[in-house]
């Protein structure tokens, strides 16, 4: 193998991931950030590559899919999404057929294309692509009122199998004089191998995973990775197909009770990450700019005309029928429709329909319209949910996705209950603790209880608090200072020092290693060292207060080092991720 191509992939790995920063500073869809990358590399680009190799690329882009496909199932929550399943799937299923249909009818008599150029149109972008909903949901933290989020996930998850086999059916049409005769067994043998390969599939992965021990750390990843590529290659070799069972064996195997789940998810998430980066990149790659005026007027009609008349008719077709109270909401309706993003799979299906003889036009006119889907639709998604009062402002997490629930790193802490405490004498759920914070355990005395509802809080008790690991992100840094004998805050109170506004003393580290929760009348002491919570933009320097004390021109006696004794729990998220930072200093 060239040892150039190998050099110049890894460089474009590394810049897609470098440049995957800028959606998170200017709100666009990562997606999109990597197909314009793409297209900066092509014929037309910055680098000219002239990359036309439609076979490679759909070997390398169905490859890609599965991955995406395998996570889109693995990281489903069944619980959190079972009751939308039904909606979620008659939208995967005839919800795609019908935004195919009316697609395709739009095309045929209103665009004047031919008849089997029409049907591959509608195939090939009916459906929505999980990994952009994914991608979107996830890096905005965009979790949904009534269950959205969940029936998103679930539907784009999916029906790219259905839009796969419609695909699959017009190729057939074009291939064969006897396709029609050909079409019921075709959807029989989709449908049954998918079906019967996925379970068996899971059942084997389930029961390897739960009764044998692999040689090494590790080998248990790479095993659920080699399964999940047969649950796909299998029953499409068998003309099934391998998406939805690759899907499915993700569902069944994300929702069950094996080990190493989280180390599951990190790795796939990185997998899959890798396999939108190929797929999009490569869209981007295979394009010729010079050549899309052509087809940019159709494109837009389509564009325009799925995400405002084809995709919200087969939306309120299928959701806004039945009883009262069953039927979806207006506000949902409308969320879901304008959610309809093509992406990674109608551009696999596109590549895929050039190879059986469709035609250039066909990728191009593809590519325009998961642009326009992505830049537009992804990018105002958040905009248009706040708008409609559709975003869950109390969850912090998306609980539609399974690696959302189950990496949660979890910390603990100590807090003394003393005489006069104000949750002397209430109940656990009378205390006004933290969100997402639990009381674990109660130590009272040599008795450890397990805390209810009703459970009184008594002078003289130990309450262990556990909650979420604080981590840092691009708006908030932690770091320390050191109070040498010459430092300005050696021998004082915090309440008498000036930091700036944007500074937060957190945690402070005295010398024998003991670390604790800073107020306002704790003393700084030549040797400590002081975790400082910073935020990254500082706005003015002026006398900042901690713990609500104002700065004093008093001098009082300073008490020992080591009296402090914290009984507000209100810094514990903060403290938590202040004695993870001094953990790994101490380490290096």
């Amino acid at each position: 193998m060239d040892l150039q191509i190998i050099l110049f992939t890894s460089l474009i790995i590394m810049v897609c991931l470098l440049a995957s920063r800028l959606s998170w500073k200017f709100g666009m869809p990562t997606l999109l950030i990597f197909m314009v990358l793409g297209m900066l590399f092509g014929v037309d680009g910055i680098f000219r590559l002239d990359f036309n190799d439609f076979d490679m690329a759909n070997t390398v882009c169905s490859f890609a899919l599965v991955f995406i496909m395998f996570y889109g199932g693995f990281g489903t929550n069944w619980k959190e999404s079972r009751p939308v399943a039904v909606k979620s799937f008659v939208l995967a299923s005839l919800g795609v057929v019908l935004t195919a249909a009316i697609t395709a009818l739009f095309c045929y008599f209103v665009m004047g294309f031919d008849l089997i150029m029409s049907m591959m149109l509608g195939s090939v972008v009916s459906s929505t692509d999980a990994a952009s909903v994914f991608s979107i949901l996830k890096q905005k933290k965009l979790d949904l009122k009534e269950n959205t989020s969940s029936l998103l996930a679930l539907e784009s998850g999916s029906n790219d199998p259905a839009s796969y086999m419609l695909t699959v059916l017009v190729l057939t049409l074009m291939s064969s004089e006897g396709g029609l005769a050909q079409l019921p067994l075709l959807i029989v043998t989709q449908l049954v191998f998918a079906l019967l390969f996925s379970v068996l599939f899971a059942l084997v992965t389930i029961f390897v995973l739960k009764t044998f021990r692999f040689a090494a750390d590790g080998f248990d990843t790479i095993f659920v990775l080699v399964m999940a590529v047969a649950a796909y290659a299998l029953p499409a070799l068998l003309n099934g197909n391998g998406y939805l069972s690759v899907y499915i064996f993700g569902i069944i195997l994300g929702n069950s009770n094996i080990k190493n789940k989280v180390t599951l998810v990190h790795f796939f998430d990185g997998i899959t990450g890798l396999a939108q980066i190929v797929i999009f990149f490569l869209l981007g790659l295979l394009v010729t700019p010079s050549n899309l005026p052509s087809v940019l007027l159709p494109s837009i009609a389509i564009f325009l005309f799925m995400s405002l008349v084809s995709r919200p008719a087969s939306v309120f077709a299928i959701m806004g029928v039945g009883k009262k109270g069953r039927r979806s909401s207006l506000r949902q309706m409308l969320v879901v429709s304008w959610a309809g993003l093509r992406g990674a799979s109608s551009i696999v299906f596109a590549i895929m329909a050039v190879v059986g003889g469709a035609g250039q036009d066909v990728f191009d006119m593809v590519f325009c319209v998961c642009l326009m889907s992505v830049a537009i639709q992804g990018s105002l998604l958040p905009a248009v949910s706040k708008k409609l009062d559709m975003v869950n402002t109390q969850s912090r997490h998306l609980k539609t996705f399974n690696d959302y629930q189950d990496s949660a790193e979890m910390q603990l802490m100590s807090l003394h209950i003393p005489e006069g405490h104000p949750w002397v004498g209430k109940t656990v759920r009378e205390l006004n603790i933290l969100v997402d914070t639990l009381i674990v355990v109660i130590k009272r005395g040599e008795e450890s209880i397990v805390p209810k509802g009703n459970t009184k809080i008594q002078a003289g008790d130990r309450v262990v608090l556990g909650g979420e690991v604080y981590n840092e992100n691009a708006d908030v840094e932690l770091t320390e200072q050191e109070i040498t004998k010459s430092h300005e805050w050696g021998n004082k109170l915090i309440s008498e020092i000036n930091i700036p506004q944007n500074v937060l003393i957190i945690g402070v580290r005295r010398k024998n290693g003991r670390t604790i929760i800073p107020r306002g009348n704790t003393a700084l002491y030549v040797g400590d060292t002081v975790i400082l919570c910073k935020k990254s933009s500082p706005t003015s320097t002026s006398t900042a207060k901690t713990a609500g004390t104002a700065k004093t021109k008093k001098r009082t006696a300073l008490p020992p080092p080591d009296s402090h004794k914290s009984e507000a729990p209100l810094r514990f998220f903060l403290f938590c991720g202040a004695q993870k930072y001094c953990r790994e200093k101490s380490k290096k």
